[in-house]
Order: C-alpha cells, then sequence, then structure tokens
C-alpha cells in the first residue's frame, strides 16, 4: 500500500509469550479500531507504531506508512500523532505556546501566530491563545490537544482511547471532532479502545484481541 499506514506480520512478545499478532492497512481517511481489555496488548501496539516500545518487549514485522518503513525509525522522524487518554497539555505555558510546541520549524513568527490564530478558530476556540489551560473545560482541553497534533502535520493518527474520561455528551462531541478533522486531513487512523460507542462511531473495520 503506497499510501496510509500498514501493519505488516507484526507480532509482539513478552518473556517469550506472545501477546499480540496483526496484519492490517489502513487507508488515508479510514479508521482501524483495535478492541480489547486491559492487558491484551493495545497500547504496547501503539508503543510499536511511535517506535517507544519498552524493553520487556520483542517485536517482529514491519510498519509502512505512505510506502515508507518506520520500523527502526526514531520517533520524532515517525511523523505519526497521537492523543491520549489525558490531554498532556504543558500548564506553565498559554494556550498559544502550547500550540506552538506542534508546529513544525520554519516560518516567520507572524506567520506561525497566524498558524496558532486558524488552529484555534477551527474548533470554535478563537481568541484563545492567551488563555491559561488551567481555565479551560474538558472539551476546551480536548480541542487544544487536538490542534496541537495537527499543528506537527502527521501522516497518521494513533489515538489511545482519548475519549475515554469525557462525560457522554462531551464524548461524542470530541469523538466527531477528532474524526472529521482526520478525514479532512485524509489521515489513517489507528484507534485503541474497550469502549463499543467508540468503535462504533469511527465507522471502520474493528478487530477484537482476545487475552492469550
Amino acid at each position: 500500500m503506497d499510501k496510509g499506514l500498514s501493519l505488516q506480520s507484526v507480532e509482539i512478545t513478552k518473556d517469550g509469550a506472545r501477546l499480540l499478532s496483526l496484519s492490517e492497512d489502513i487507508a488515508p481517511g479510514e479508521v482501524l479500531t483495535i478492541m480489547g481489555p486491559s492487558g491484551v496488548g493495545k497500547s504496547t501496539l501503539l508503543a510499536f507504531v511511535t517506535g517507544t516500545l519498552g524493553p520487556d518487549f520483542e517485536a517482529t514485522g514491519r510498519v509502512m506508512l505512505d510506502g515508507h518503513d518506520i520500523t527502526h525509525a526514531p520517533p520524532y522522524a515517525r511523523r505519526v500523532g497521537i492523543l491520549f487518554q489525558d490531554d498532556l497539555l504543558f500548564p506553565h505555558f498559554s494556550v498559544g505556546a502550547n500550540l506552538a510546541f506542534g508546529l513544525r520549524p520554519g516560518g516567520t513568527k507572524v506567520q506561525r501566530l497566524a498558524k496558532i490564530e486558524a488552529a484555534l478558530a477551527e474548533v470554535g476556540l478563537a481568541g484563545f491563545a492567551d488563555r491559561d489551560p488551567a481555565t479551560l473545560s474538558g472539551g476546551q482541553k480536548a480541542r487544544v490537544a487536538l490542534m496541537r497534533m495537527l499543528l506537527s502535520e502527521p501522516c497518521a493518527l494513533l489515538l489511545d482511547e482519548p475519549f475515554s474520561r469525557l462525560d457522554a455528551t462531551l464524548r461524542s462531541q470530541v469523538r466527531e471532532l477528532v474524526f472529521s478533522h482526520a478525514k479532512a486531513r485524509s489521515l489513517p487512523v489507528l484507534l485503541v479502545t474497550h469502549d463499543a460507542e467508540d468503535a462504533a462511531a469511527a465507522h471502520g473495520k474493528i478487530v477484537s484481541l482476545l487475552p492469550i
């Protein structure tokens, strides 16, 4: 597959025991959902894709992104964005400074500020650049975290149960926001979750992992 994210014959083991085995292709703009209970290896799979797999694990297989083998590339060079359960905003930075952290290098100060303002406006937060993250609601923090990640211009998006700590109404709104922005940018998305509603909302293939 020339475009998208491809997991080719990926197998991860720990202490000699197989944790998971997977071969899947995710086309641009599509979502692959990995479901399963805690401890089945969902987050471990994401760590393999991002290049942050711990030394306790061994992995074989390849990760291909837009036709490039990134299996052994350093994490910073993989062009893979990830959202977690927590928004992970820097509390000592303003909202704008948090977004600036996500920007790729280059451009003048004016150009970078324009990108930040445009990103905030895109998610209904125009004028929030100078705000303290502590003053934001949960939904606002989630939107800032999403745009910070997208400003890094990733080629794929990983979701590590990023909606699990939101209440039902907010969960639905943020979920739709994330999926729509990923689709608009033709990003292949790998979602791991134990929640059936998250999986259904992704409108993509679902793979269930079972304890081995």
